[in-house]
C-alpha cells in the first residue's frame, strides 16, 4: 500500500515554521529564524519526529531555486547604477575580506594538508560568509528613520551587489570542486564556467525579448508567471547538467533577466512568492533546520563556531566599511555601513545547502555554519542601534510634542 506520510509531514512543517517564525517576528527577528528553529526541535537534534526524505529534499531543492528566482527578480539594474561606484567598492572589499579571513579560519582548524580538494572546501566556507541580507537591516534603519540615508542607499545597492558577486564566486567553487586536480581539468572546468556565461548572455538576450513582447500582450495574465517559472527551471537545470554550476546560479541569473522586463517584474515576483512561501521556502528552511544535528556538537566545535561568527562580524564591519571610507564616505557613515552588512540570511543559508549536498561541508561542521549565520542575524540590530547616534533636536521635539499632547 502507497504511503501518504508526507502529506502529515508538510503540514507538521507548515504549522510549525508559521507558528515559530510569528514568534520570532514578535521579538523582531525575522520568520527564517523561526522556521531554522522549528527543523532543529522537529529534527534529531530536539524530538526526531522529522527526518531526512527523498520528498524533504527535493521539496527543498525547488524551494531554493524559487528563492534565488525571486532575489534575481528584485535585482533592478538600473538601481544599481544610481547607488554608483560607492555600493560596487563596499560590496567587493566586503566579499573578498570574508572570503579570506573565514575560509581561512577553517582551513587552519579543519584541513591539515596542502591538497587542491583542502583549499576549496575552505574557499567554499569562506563563500558562505561572503553575502549579505539587510532584511533586518532596512527594518531597522527605516524604523530609525535612516533608512534614506547615504549610508542606507549605500547598504541597499552594496548588498545586491555583493550577492551577484557571491553567486558568481559559488559557481567557480562548485564547478573546480566537481573536477580532478590536474591542470587540464580544472582548465575544462573553467571553460565550462565561462560557457555557462556565455549561455547565459544568449538565452538571456532572447529571453528578454520574448517576455517583453509577452508582457506587452498579456502583461499580467498567469501565462506569462507559467512561462517565466518554466524558464527559472530550464536555467537550472542547464546551469547544473550541461555546465556543472550549482542550479541555484541558473536560478537567480533566470531572474536577474526578467527583472528588467519592467511591465512584468513585480506581477512575477508577487506570483513566485505565493508559490515559494506558501509551500517550498518553509520546507527548504526546516529542512536546513532537520539537517543541523547538534547531537554531536563537541566543545571544540563550539569554540569554532564563536570564532566563525566573530571573524564573520568582524570582516565584514572592516570590508565593509573600508569600502565606504574609500568612497569617502564619513567615519560614523562607513561604520554604520559595515555594521550593516553584517548579517547574513537566505543566500548564505542556500550556499550552506549546496555545500552539505555537494560533500563541500562536513555534516560534522554544518551546525557551526547554520549557528553563525543565525547570530549575525541577531547581533545586527543591536549593533546598529549602538552605533547610529540618536538625533537630539528630533528626540527633544518628539518630547516636546508629547508634552503639549498631554
Amino acid at each position: 500500500m502507497e504511503s501518504y506520510s508526507f502529506l502529515l509531514i508538510l503540514a507538521i512543517i507548515l504549522l510549525s515554521t508559521k507558528i515559530c517564525g510569528l514568534a520570532t517576528e514578535k521579538v523582531h527577528l525575522p520568520q527564517v529564524v523561526g522556521a531554522l528553529i522549528s527543523g532543529i526541535i522537529l529534527g534529531p537534534s530536539c524530538l526526531g519526529i522529522l527526518h531526512e526524505t527523498d520528498f524533504l529534499l527535493k521539496s527543498s531543492e525547488i524551494g531554493v531555486i524559487l528563492l534565488m528566482f525571486i532575489a534575481g527578480l528584485d535585482t533592478n539594474i538600473s538601481e544599481l547604477k544610481k547607488t554608483g561606484v560607492a555600493s560596487l567598492l563596499v560590496a567587493a572589499i566586503g566579499v573578498l575580506v570574508p572570503v579570506v579571513l573565514c575560509g581561512g579560519l577553517y582551513y587552519f582548524y579543519f584541513e591539515t594538508g596542502s591538497d587542491i580538494e583542502g583549499f576549496l572546501r575552505a574557499l567554499f566556507a569562506g563563500v558562505v560568509f561572503s553575502a549579505t541580507s539587510v532584511s533586518i537591516t532596512v527594518e531597522t534603519l527605516n524604523e530609525m528613520g535612516k533608512l534614506k540615508t547615504k549610508a542606507g542607499t549605500t547598504i541597499l545597492g552594496a548588498a545586491l551587489i555583493d550577492d551577484i558577486i557571491g553567486i558568481v564566486l559559488l559557481s567557480v567553487v562548485t564547478g573546480l570542486s566537481s573536477s580532478s586536480t590536474n591542470n587540464s581539468s580544472v582548465g575544462i572546468v573553467l571553460l565550462k564556467i565561462l560557457g555557462f556565461f556565455v549561455f547565459t548572455a544568449i538565452v538571456g538576450f532572447v529571453a528578454y525579448h520574448f517576455f517583453k513582447r509577452l508582457s506587452v500582450n498579456h502583461g499580467k495574465s498567469r501565462r506569462v508567471a507559467v512561462w517565466a517559472l518554466a524558464f527559472c527551471f530550464v536555467m537550472s537545470y542547464c546551469a547544473e547538467t550541461l555546465f556543472g554550476v550549482a542550479d541555484i546560479t541558473g536560478a537567480f541569473f533566470a531572474g536577474a533577466i526578467l527583472s528588467n522586463v519592467t511591465k512584468s517584474r513585480q506581477f512575477l515576483a508577487k506570483k513566485m512568492s505565493v508559490a515559494s512561501y506558501l509551500v517550498f521556502s518553509p520546507v527548504f528552511f526546516a529542512g536546513i533546520g532537520i539537517r543541523t544535528d547538534v547531537t554531536g556538537f563537541t566543545s571544540s566545535m563550539v569554540i569554532f563556531a564563536l570564532l566563525l561568527t566573530a571573524v564573520a562580524i568582524i570582516t565584514k564591519v572592516i570590508g565593509c566599511g573600508i569600502g565606504a571610507k574609500i568612497s569617502k564616505l564619513s567615519n560614523r557613515d562607513s561604520l554604520i555601513v559595515g555594521v550593516g552588512m553584517i548579517s547574513r540570511g537566505e543566500v548564505s543559508l542556500m550556499t550552506a545547502q549546496i555545500g552539505i549536498t555537494s560533500g563541500m561541508i562536513k555534516k560534522s561542521v554544518f551546525p557551526a555554519f547554520i549557528l553563525a549565520v543565525v547570530a549575525t542575524t541577531l547581533i545586527t540590530p543591536i549593533l546598529l542601534r549602538l552605533v547610529i547616534p540618536e538625533d537630539k533636536k528630533e528626540a527633544s521635539l518628539e518630547t516636546a510634542g508629547a508634552k503639549e499632547s498631554n
